[in-house]
């Protein structure tokens, strides 16, 4: 039985991930115990879940919301904490053996590093952590001998299709899909008065805001662009992308025979999460079943990365390497949040992570602290000029 702490289990990520705990227990399996649970504030869900799967501890990032769910839990036996000491503290849970990091942003970097360091396995939803820390969390995860299991649906995939391959030589290339988001084929002169209500509705994902904004202008597959080159170690001319509408195509990886691989399947998470929680083992899934007949056709297409320049911007912060990819992070954390509130329009959030990849410096990144202050600059530069 895999010890489950779920740090972010409230969102879209952890609410599917709970869901397949209880069907695989439905199913007569007792894989998966909850024995942690961590969420930004939103306490009301949260109690909910500690009396259904009665954890041991939680924690609540926001302080005063951890205050408030003390008094609400204090007939249970489960201890509540708060802040980022409090994720780092059930990432180290002694009870917990695999930590699913869901949370969204740069608040994922340090427990995922403290999991690590405590010799837990990581499934990991939380692209921040790789994107601004990628060197550190490998160098991390080799240190301690530890898995790093992926959750994106798109990594999960070449996870899958990587199993059985003999030695990286024969691996030649990975093809990351994306669905090109509500607005595939719109140019920028139409894209110039999309409002946040439009950019949320995502085709073929349920996810949340901020995930669902990064899928419409294509930064999301920029973050997936990076954390690729660090979970499969490839250079990134060796990662390329392609628009797969229909979603049902998750990834593909191209051995040196130019065999092709890939992994398919209706679009849901909960498949992802499963089998990073019960790798290498598989359990009948909550999930509806393929049937190609369904689908007259799968359609792939070249990224316009022109219009959509989130995603050019951090191929090139990659390249630039060092500190340059937790910044454009950064700033795009701010960026998606003005656009929410209506304060920059939706072009702008491309303009601001191709300024920030091309001008901002390339500093070394030797601990936690370089990441923590390229983002800082990040964040302050956006906000100072963009804010008002």
């Amino acid at each position: 039985m895999r010890k489950l702490s779920l740090l972010g289990s409230t969102g879209s990520i952890g609410t599917q991930a709970l869901d397949v705990v209880r069907c695989i227990e439905k199913e007569g399996e007792h894989a998966v115990q909850v024995t942690a649970l961590a969420v930004h504030s939103n306490i009301r869900l949260l109690e909910e879940q500690i009396r259904e799967f009665k954890p041991q501890s939680v924690a609540v990032f926001d302080l005063q919301a951890a205050k408030q769910l003390k008094i609400a839990v204090q007939d249970l036996d489960v201890q509540v904490l708060g802040g980022m000491e409090g994720l780092c503290a059930l990432a180290e849970q002694e009870e917990a053996d695999i930590v699913l990091n869901s949370v969204v942003g740069m608040v994922g970097l340090k427990p995922t590093l403290t999991a690590l360091k405590a010799k837990k396995e990581v499934a990991l939803a939380n692209k921040e952590t790789l994107v601004a820390g990628g060197s550190l969390v490998m160098q991390a995860a080799k240190e301690n001998g530890i898995d790093i299991l992926p959750v994106d649906s798109e990594h999960s995939a070449i996870f899958q299709c990587l199993q059985g391959m003999h030695t990286k030589e024969d691996l030649k290339r990975i093809i990351l899909t994306a669905s090109g988001g509500p607005f595939f084929g719109k140019t920028r002169a139409e894209l110039e008065h999309v409002r946040p209500a439009d950019a949320l509705k995502h085709p073929n994902w349920d996810m949340g805001a901020k995930v669902t904004i990064d899928s419409s202008t294509l930064m999301n597959k920029g973050l997936e662009f990076i954390e690729a080159k660090w979970l499969f170690d490839m250079e990134p001319e060796d990662i390329d992308v392609v628009v797969h509408r229909e979603s049902i195509v998750h990834s593909l990886i191209e051995y040196r025979d130019n065999s092709v691989i890939a992994q398919l399947g209706v679009p849901d998470m909960r498949i992802p999460i499963q089998y990073a929680l019960t790798w290498p083992r598989r359990f009948a899934s909550p999930v509806k079943q393929l049937n190609l007949a369904d689908w007259t056709k799968l359609t792939f297409y070249k990224p316009d990365e022109e219009t959509f320049s989130c995603f050019g911007a951090m191929k090139r912060a990659i390249q630039r390497g060092g500190t340059v990819p937790t910044a454009v992070n950064g700033a795009n954390e701010v960026a998606v949040s003005l656009f929410l509130k209506e304060k920059i329009g939706y072009l702008d959030i491309g303009e601001i992570a191709c300024t920030v990849a091309d001008t901002f410096p390339a500093d070394a990144v030797t601990c936690v602290e370089d990441v923590l202050a390229a983002d800082a600059a990040a964040r302050a530069y956006v906000t100072e000029k963009y804010a008002r």
